[in-house]
């Protein structure tokens, strides 16, 4: 009888700690347990190509899919940035870019936008888009180099008193 309590008991811990995330009934499923998002995107001039992570998906004004996770946030498929992409019209206009981090290697991720508007008439700005560095090395050390071992000294024995 106790055994059986203490399974019961243990069986029910285990279903409530697992918990499971679910999609909401009526919504788009998509790859790796992702939903679908529609996401509006327009420019202030319509008929501006848009791409999406360098595919190409439209012209302005148009409804863009995106599959980002339950909790309303992009989904990383492997990539470190979700990147939307509109290209000018004309020669007096400026490409515009809109990043959106996806938590690629356990980084930040953002929200996906209900709407996303380009501005072509505005110039980019002086300094480039926030990246990441990545440094590919073993962690440096700056001080005196170290020893962990028997030391082994060649040369007469000086022994120094301290008092």
């Amino acid at each position: 009888m106790k055994i059986a309590a203490l399974f019961s008991g243990g069986l029910a811990a285990i279903g409530f700690l697992a918990g499971c995330e679910s999609i909401p009934p009526g919504a788009e499923r998509g790859p790796h347990g992702t939903m679908a998002y529609l996401v509006q995107v327009d420019a202030n001039e319509p008929g501006v190509r848009i791409e999406a992570n360098g595919q190409f998906v439209g012209t302005t004004p148009l409804t863009l899919k995106i599959f980002g996770d339950p909790d309303g946030t992009f989904h990383d498929f492997g990539s470190d940035y979700y990147i939307i992409q509109a290209l000018p019209l004309h020669t007096n206009q400026f490409p515009q870019t809109a990043m959106f981090r996806t938590g690629h290697l356990f980084s930040p991720e953002d929200r996906i936008p209900r709407q996303i508007h380009f501005d072509m008439n505005r110039p980019p700005p002086a300094y480039p888009p926030e990246a990441p560095a990545y440094y590919y090395g073993p962690p440096a050390y700056y001080g005196p180099p170290v020893y962990f071992g028997p030391r082994i000294y060649f040369g007469p024995y000086y022994h120094r008193r301290h008092w």
